[in-house]
């Protein structure tokens, strides 16, 4: 990937009546990254994509691409290009016609438009289709309509703001592989808009977790996952959980804490002092349930349910102060059943150091 710098963030602010909806983010964005803001309704993430776009004004901060302020230029005067979750799609115009609209608009010639539409519907892999109306095609072809429309404009940037929302689960996730392989051949920059973790795990070479109109955390889908720095980012990406305690000592880079409930290990390379509160973070495919008899060390629990879903085996447990961890395995069979007393352990390569949330 090229790190050359094409688009800037610099202390981005906006509010809406009052409301502070963003709080003065940055974000340097590579050429030919695919960058995916993640986050829940409400965060933020749709008035930066329009703040990029052009379609809002900010507050104050700046836009900057390809070292240029664009922060006040109109829409049409900046290289970027925007695919909606609702496709917007002429619906009196052929496909060809859609696709070619803006080139029409810029005065290209007739053949050069023709040329350029043919390469752009095989590009999306819908060559022949360019004589349909939208009311002919499924919702995954008139996706890729959409974005074929916006990348015949050779865009720096090309924004997509969940794109794949109105999509059923199997199409979604065909269409998550189509973006992908896309991208990589157009080797064009792609800001991608989602609250679906999934979809940005798979798809993205970094992402921005966004809350509350700030960035808790910017990583590679690795660095989000398994080395979240926030209590919040653990459990939206992930579902991870979270454990309080206090450091009771240090060996190198293991740290043993205390709770009511027990003792565990978490493995940090920095300093945590003796009587420090901590909060740990631990996945639930980390998490292991042993008899009690088993040894000391753990937290003790009592399992409360068990269900299997999704080729996983989840299994809730209760700790004493009533809060509750989740362990999950491939496979449907386990012994233990509802009211069994365990220990609940993990490797502490496997738990990480988080800042608690606020």
């Amino acid at each position: 990937m090229n790190h050359n710098i094409i688009l800037q963030l610099d202390q981005i602010k906006k509010s809406f009546g009052g409301n502070e909806v963003l709080k003065g983010i940055n974000l340097s964005i590579h050429q030919g990254e695919f960058i995916t803001l993640l986050g829940s309704s409400g965060c933020g993430k749709t008035t930066t994509l329009r703040i990029i776009a052009g379609l809002e004004t900010p507050d104050s901060g700046r836009v900057i691409l390809e070292g240029r302020d664009v922060t006040y230029d109109e829409p049409n005067k900046r290289c970027v290009n925007t695919v909606f979750q609702k496709y917007a799609l002429f619906p009196h115009m052929t496909v060809e016609a859609n696709i070619g609209y803006s080139l029409k608009l810029k005065r290209v010639d007739k053949a050069t438009i023709k040329r350029t539409v043919e390469e752009a519907l095989e590009l999306v892999q819908l060559k022949g289709y360019g004589k349909r109306m939208p009311h002919e095609l499924s919702g995954g072809e008139q996706q890729r309509v959409a974005i074929a429309r916006a990348v015949v404009n050779q865009p720096k940037v090309l924004l997509l703001d969940e794109p794949l929302g109105a999509l059923d689960l199997q199409l979604r996730r065909q269409m998550q592989t189509e973006l992908k392989r896309l991208q990589n051949h157009l080797g064009i920059t792609f800001l991608y808009i989602t609250h679906d973790q999934e979809e940005a795990l798979n798809m993205s070479d970094r992402i921005a977790v966004m809350r509350a109109g700030v960035f808790e955390q910017v990583g590679t889908p690795a660095e989000i996952y398994d080395r979240p720095k926030t209590s919040y980012v653990a459990k939206f990406v992930g579902s991870a959980n979270i454990i309080y305690g206090k450091a009771v000592f240090q060996n190198d880079d293991l740290i043993t804490f205390s709770t009511e409930n027990g003792t565990g290990r978490v493995k940090h390379n920095g300093v945590v002092a003796p009587e420090k509160p901590v909060t740990v973070a631990v996945r639930r495919e980390s998490v292991r349930l042993l008899p009690v008899e088993q040894g000391n060390e753990g937290l003790r629990a009592v399992v409360r349910e068990k269900s299997f879903a999704g080729g996983l085996l989840q299994i809730v447990v209760t700790l004493s102060d009533g809060s509750e961890l989740v362990a999950t395995r491939h496979g449907i069979n386990s012994e233990l059943k509802p009211g069994d007393r365990v220990l609940v352990k993990w490797n502490p390569e496997n738990a990480v150091l988080v800042d608690t949330e606020e």
